[in-house]
């Protein structure tokens, strides 16, 4: 059996930071360390913290007043942020920076007198904190049939935006929606969906045009941005199939292929990837080639408080 292993794969520099973040509070200072929400999407990441003491909270109200507290690389909205001040929290903010863009283009764009029509998932974590910037005026839509509840007041003067960890196709396919219905409607000047997004799933096509019978994504099933290779994986015309980690494997899955193709969401770690890599060389006699779609050399430096 061939293994083509995509690269890029795996973490990105807005996950990175996240994880650095938490990993120097822990080292910097006394506990408890809080995290509003999970730093990124992918449980062995969370159980690692966990279990180093970190506390995952839902709410700010699980926060006792003047405690120090995380808030994870989806982004929060300003109520979150009014919370903690009112509870003289102290934060840190691992919000990716990519993110955060996308929350800067909603006020931009609104003192423009746009309106913003964001796509997305509604109950991830990302869109409820973008949401938050300006929930009475922000239009949000997840397919192209709900670009027919859209309300605006000048529909010559709508701006397009985007959950960073959405498919780049289903994208294109409502932002024609959303074009057809409001031919003036525009997109920001640089596309909100992120680059390690775009190019994990640019990787996927290539594996799969090097003749990749079947797909191993490595990831969580809450993390958006795995979810995406997997459905990419499936319309470029292969099987694929989300997994935690290796031991998630079905050997009817893999039963007499030839080819199969590995790769990982942003959020989930190298070492489970080895841990797979391993399993199909063990218990298939895989043969791995590594498949270089294009090199990612990004950094995002970290905040203030850590800095």
């Amino acid at each position: 059996m061939k293994i083509l292993v995509a690269s890029p794969r795996g973490f990105c520099a807005g996950v990175v930071r996240a994880i650095d973040i938490v990993r120097i509070a822990l080292e910097r200072f006394p506990p408890p360390i809080y995290v509003r929400k999970e730093i990124v999407h992918n449980r062995a990441v969370v159980d690692d913290f966990r279990s180093r003491g970190v506390i995952f909270i839902d709410s700010l109200k699980e926060a006792p007043p003047h405690s120090r507290v995380i808030f994870s690389a989806h982004g929060v909205s300003p109520k979150v942020r009014e919370q903690a001040q009112q509870k003289n929290l102290t934060i840190i903010d691992a919000t990716c920076p990519l993110v955060t863009r996308v929350h800067l283009e909603v006020h931009r764009y609104i003192r423009e007198g746009y309106t913003p029509v964001l796509i997305g998932h509604r109950n991830h974590d990302e869109v409820q904190g973008t949401l938050g910037e300006a929930p009475e005026t922000i239009q949000l839509v997840g397919t192209p049939e709900n670009v027919k509840t859209i309300k605006v007041c000048d529909p010559n003067k709508i701006i397009i935006l985007t959950q960073t960890t959405l498919s780049l196709d289903e994208t294109k396919n409502i932002v024609a929606s959303i074009q057809e219905r409001f031919p003036f409607a525009k997109t920001p000047p640089s596309n909100d969906i992120c680059y390690a997004t775009q190019n994990r799933q640019d990787a996927v096509k290539k594996l799969v045009g090097l003749g990749a019978e079947a797909l191993l994504v490595v990831g969580s099933k809450n993390s958006s941005n795995s979810q995406r290779l997997v459905e990419v994986g499936r319309q470029s015309g292969c099987m694929a199939y989300l997994i935690d980690e290796a031991k998630e494997i079905q050997a009817n899955w893999l039963k007499d292929l030839k080819v199969i193709g590995v790769t990982a969401g942003a959020s989930a770690p190298e070492h489970l990837v080895q841990g797979v890599l391993s399993d199909l060389i063990q218990n298939y006699r895989g043969q791995v080639q590594e498949i270089v779609v294009r090199e990612e050399n990004v950094h995002f430096s970290l905040p203030k408080e850590l800095a």
